[in-house]
């Protein structure tokens, strides 16, 4: 069964009458084609008006959906070969980032992700995509080797936030994150980055100082959780839906403020309704971006990340 959002009941009650109608068609041997195909478009016309005007919370929430597509899904459909390299060669192996080498339509690349796992046991595995410091050196490292070989860096972002556990802090979370952001600006290859549902604060810009920063339409990107900083300013979780507001979190917003570069649009009603399509559009930016950059020679691709991110700097100072 499909998982619904709040504001999505109207819609799962539609989707739910043609369900009756074709468990009564199939019992009773009815004709019930002109009737399912009236309530299919009720449903499309319900689709495009409520994804037409979400709110900033109501994109949070299509964000979190557990039905989107994970980092898995992106090496399996888009990345043949792909083998993965685990480890950061001084502490252990951490699942909540996935990384390794494979090729792109024909060219090989190293690709990073975060991934929060489909159901409980996974998701305890990946921690929710919560990355512990091991996980940011291990980052770290798939980037050197990139470097060093002269392959092209792709990264998908989707995590909470970086794990914030006592054990974490204690082996150097903050200095793990900053030396993550060091090596991804530090890059002579073309690196490109693609939100894929949350993007939370150091935990995805550690992976993120990119040349091309893609997200799609209904993902978010922010440098505190609506709910932390509503807990923070308010005091009280209940503000969340203002914080979401206040916090431009949304496509729309990072481009305007350019923040990310291109806003890929996702299938009518969200990422979770169509994965393999939304697989399919990401690949195809992903494609446009690495071909844009083809061209740039290492110490141009240097100075265009550099150059993005001073510039942010100085924007949000004037």
């Amino acid at each position: 069964m499909p998982s619904f959002l709040d504001f999505e009941r109207p819609i799962a009650e539609l989707e739910g009458k043609i369900e009756e109608l074709r468990h009564l068609g199939d019992v009773n041997d009815l004709e019930i084609a002109d009737e399912v195909q009236r309530l299919q478009q009720r449903i499309e016309r319900l689709l495009r008006q409520t994804y037409g005007k979400l709110t900033p919370w109501q994109i949070v929430q299509v964000a979190r959906h557990p039905s989107r597509p994970h980092c898995v899904d992106y090496l399996r459909e888009l990345f043949d070969g792909f083998r993965t390299l685990a480890g950061d060669r001084l502490y252990a192996e951490d699942a909540a980032i996935v990384g390794g080498i494979g090729r792109f339509r024909g060219r090989s690349v190293v690709v990073i992700g975060q991934e929060k796992g489909a159901e409980i046991e996974s998701r305890m595995k990946h921690n929710f995509g919560m990355a512990r410091p091991e996980g940011y050196r291990k980052a770290q490292r798939l980037m050197r080797l990139a470097d060093r070989f002269g392959l092209p860096v792709v990264t998908l972002v989707d995590t909470p936030g970086a794990y914030p556990g006592i054990g974490a802090e204690e082996r150097g979370q903050a200095e793990a994150i900053a030396r993550s952001i060091e090596t991804c600006l530090s890059l002579r290859v073309p690196l490109v980055s693609v939100v894929i549902g949350e993007g939370g604060s150091g935990g995805a810009i550690a992976i993120a100082a990119a040349n091309t920063v893609l997200m799609l339409q209904h993902s978010i990107y922010s440098v505190i959780s609506p709910e932390g900083c509503a807990s923070i300013l308010w005091r009280d979780g209940d503000h969340a839906r203002e914080a979401a507001e206040a916090l431009k979190l949304t496509a729309e917003d990072l481009r305007e403020l350019g923040v990310v570069d291109t806003v890929i649009e996702e299938p009518l009603g969200g990422a979770h309704r169509a994965p393999s399509d939304t697989v399919a559009l990401v690949g195809d930016g992903i494609a446009d971006a690495l071909e844009a950059l083809a061209g740039m020679d290492a110490d141009a691709l240097l100075d265009h990340r550099r150059r993005k991110f001073l510039e942010m700097g100085a924007a949000s100072l004037s």
